[in-house]
């Protein structure tokens, strides 16, 4: 801060000026008084007492001002600096630990640095709190084993809920999985989507919170050992639009346009409202310029892969639109896909529905525990998800036209054609 002050004389007049210089703001301020007064017969004579008091008040004020005009021009530099500071600045913390092998060290400081360049707000916990939180990763907290590594139940000392995705050095998920996980969550926002809370690292150790999901996934619910629970079909029907209303989001709604290319039940929660939530986004990729793209890391996902992305390793949204087809019959009929039931050339689900279709007994495909309560005019729009497994990914619908088409009674839908299953040996085994 510079200030300066100049004193001019211009005849009778006396004229100040204060400068004042605060990094690029400059503020000037003048005034002027007399310098006497003329008399009788051209005598000077001195400012009369009358002109004390103005003197006075000047002499008060002007510092004043002075000073506020500093103080303004003080916090409008402060305020300008802080937002260009505020935009340097890293959104997350460096994960600074010191292990006896530095290692480990080195490794979270490269990875800290390689998150600085995304700037993402999930919020960075420290590894020492997660082993409380689930007990040592001890084998009650296991909830169960995804496609990455275990998950384990966490409670906070406040009572909170959580689930502790671990991915270990062995896991098939690399840095470049795991930061493309955190980095999509971390800007995705949506009520059918896995909420991440934060995130940890440790050496070759990373692990992923996510809020707690009580009822587990899709695929324990249907296909596990101790799947008891039976999910009446206003449930199912609700889950099925959930999880179409959380593509859309993905595909179109959302500030990024992302594939998710991993799509089954197993990657399906439901929280204790059975509200689905899709998890699991390590494999997701951003849709940049393109509506399809090649891509030489293809998904090994039998039963719910489209047959462009697993033999051409082309992704866009219409595989996704496949994947999402096989889950919505798996639950509506509560059968796995990659089960054959006692038809000799229909190798898999979809087609199983097709054969059904065809023979105008698409209401079979229905489980038999919600065939009574089922509505037909929703289980019809969803045996229409036959266009969403179609061959041809031209003829596939967007996830728009689905939510639209499961959303709208007494709707014209088109007659689905021959689906593109994969040809398989045929198994035989029980509903």
């Amino acid at each position: 801060m510079v200030a300066t002050h100049h004193r001019a004389r211009r005849g009778v007049m006396t004229r100040c000026f204060w400068r004042l210089r605060w990094g690029d703001v400059a503020l000037t301020a003048a005034w002027q008084q007399p310098k006497h007064q003329r008399g009788v017969a051209g005598q000077l004579v001195r400012p009369s007492e009358k002109s004390k008091p103005l003197a006075l008040i000047l002499g008060i004020s002007l510092p004043i001002r002075m000073t506020i005009l500093c103080a303004v021009a003080s916090v409008y530099t402060w305020k300008t600096k802080a937002v260009k500071r505020r935009g340097k600045r890293l959104m997350i913390k460096k994960p600074m630990f010191f292990f006896a092998n530095n290692v480990f060290a080195l490794a979270n400081m490269y990875f800290s640095f390689e998150f600085s360049k995304t700037k993402t707000n999930v919020p960075f916990f420290d590894f020492k709190s997660k082993l409380g939180v689930t007990n040592n990763f001890s084998e009650e907290n296991k909830l169960g084993k995804g496609g990455f590594g275990p998950v384990y139940m966490g409670k906070f000392p406040g009572g909170e809920e959580v689930a502790v995705k671990m991915l270990s050095s062995v896991s098939a998920q690399g840095s470049e999985e795991f930061k493309t996980e955190v980095v999509l969550i971390g800007k995705l926002q949506h009520r059918n989507l896995a909420r991440l809370l934060g995130y940890c690292i440790r050496g070759e150790e990373k692990i992923l919170l996510y809020e707690y999901m009580p009822n587990k996934s899709l695929d324990s619910l249907f296909f596990g050992e101790s799947s008891s629970q039976k999910l009446d079909w206003s449930i199912r029907y609700n889950i099925i639009l959930g999880i179409a209303r959380g593509l859309l989001y993905l595909h179109q709604d959302s500030r990024l346009r992302i594939v998710y290319r991993d799509l089954k039940t197993s990657n399906i929660l439901l929280d204790a409202e059975m509200n689905p939530k899709i998890s699991d986004f390590g494999l997701a990729r951003m849709i940049q310029g393109k509506e399809t793209e090649s891509n030489t890391d293809v998904v090994k996902c039998s039963g719910y892969m489209a047959l462009e992305y697993a033999i051409e390793g082309l992704f866009s949204i219409k595989p996704d639109v496949f994947s999402f087809g096989v889950v919505m019959l798996e639950i509506i009929s509560g059968k796995r896909n990659k089960r054959i039931y006692q038809v000799e050339d229909a190798p898999s689900l979809d087609g199983y529905g097709w054969r059904l279709w065809q023979e105008n007994k698409a209401l079979d495909l229905t489980d038999k525990t919600v065939r009574s309560s089922c509505n037909a005019s929703e289980f019809i729009r969803c045996v229409h998800g036959l266009l969403c497994v179609q061959e041809d990914p031209s003829e596939r619908p967007t996830m728009a036209d689905v939510v639209h088409m499961l959303g709208t009674q007494n709707l014209s839908l088109p007659i689905p054609k021959q689906p593109a299953y994969l040809t398989m040996k045929p198994l035989s085994a029980t509903a």
